[in-house]
């Protein structure tokens, strides 16, 4: 098959690679029906992260059965399935609790931009729909692999609440995603921290009610100034620089939560700052599983259209470019077909 490989900072390559096949009786093997690019591949690609060898990329994904495991029973050849980035068994203790992204069998995805792909602990991470849905509900399907959930977690983690206030710190897949999730869940006022004409467009299509372009302490003023002085109820960090997370934990009110998603780097938080403000902090890779049947519902009935984050669409023989777009901030999220 052929698929995604990173060499180095900015050097992603389209090339052979061997079939993946059933290692575990657990395994199953799909064909791929649309894949991505992630805004954390950037971290890597950017020489934020270490790369090592040269390894594939991606770990976001939709496609059909191809084969399963002994051990998989709910699954059959020719079904199409919704995954997660982290692999669940669905069964044990923390996966019981709805924390599925800490699964004591989990593993995370990161071969899925390519042609096949082998799918750990398959029984407990894919869902699979009731029937083939048209390819027009392919990318939104494929948003909530990664980027709805993980918006979806941000609002959840930031406890959002219907007739509240939240703000989005992120502007990327994740928190546009998040301005999805935030209106569903019944926010009255979301303020999105934008200062792209085109991601404000998008934001506001998705229910943003205000957008600030400010950032860093001036963000936090704004957002202070919006809020009568106090700070918003909830808060989505969907960056993980250190001055998102600043910027996210000073927006918000005494009681207030913040909702943390965005991978962190270079972030510190400090607790005796954190101790006084009252502020609540949960986050942490998405649970992304726990939400799947209801995200793909909504999907699937036209509920929401997380689709809409992808505005470039290449063939997977072009996945450098898609990487090229995002990293210059000519794309927001780059849709892949192999």
């Amino acid at each position: 098959m052929r698929g995604a490989v990173i060499h180095a900072p900015g050097d992603v390559r389209f090339q052979t690679l061997d079939d993946p096949k059933i290692l575990r009786p657990t395994d199953a093997i799909i064909r791929t029906a649309v894949t991505c690019v992630c805004g954390s591949d950037l971290w890597p690609y950017r020489g934020a992260e270490p790369i090592g060898e040269p390894h594939p990329m991606g770990h976001e994904y939709v496609g059909f059965v191809e084969e399963v495991g002994s051990e998989v029973t709910s699954l059959r050849p020719g079904q199409f399935v919704v995954g997660s980035f982290a692999t669940s068994d669905n069964t044990c203790a923390n996966c019981g609790n709805g924390f599925q992204s800490n699964c004591l069998n989990r593993e995370f995805m990161s071969t899925c931009q390519a042609e096949y792909v082998r799918i750990p602990n398959a029984q407990g991470t894919l869902v699979a729909t009731d029937e083939a849905p048209g390819e027009d509900l392919w990318p939104g399907l494929l948003a909530v692999s990664d980027v709805m959930g993980t918006g979806w977690w941000a609002a959840d983690a930031a406890e959002v609440a219907p007739g509240s206030t939240a703000v989005v710190v992120g502007d990327g897949a994740v928190g546009l995603c998040g301005v999805i999730a935030a209106k569903e869940m019944g926010a009255e006022r979301i303020i999105a921290m934008s200062r792209h004409a085109p991601r404000q467009k998008l934001a506001r299509e998705f229910g943003a009610t205000d957008i600030v372009t400010e950032r860093g302490e001036e963000g936090v003023a704004r957002i202070k100034e919006m809020t009568g002085g106090i700070g918003a109820d909830s808060v989505l960090e969907c960056v993980g620089t250190a001055q998102a997370m600043s910027q996210a934990l000073h927006s918000a009110r005494p009681g207030g939560n913040v909702g943390f998603v965005g991978v962190p780097h270079d972030v510190a938080v400090d607790g005796q700052e954190l101790f006084f403000s009252h502020v609540g902090l949960r986050g942490g890779p998405a649970p992304v599983r726990r939400y799947l049947p209801d995200l793909v519902d909504r999907v699937l009935t036209g509920r929401i259209d997380p689709g809409k984050v992808f505005d470039l669409t290449l063939p997977l023989a072009q996945v450098a470019e898609g990487y090229q777009a995002m990293d210059e901030r000519r794309a927001v999220k780059t849709l892949l077909e192999p």
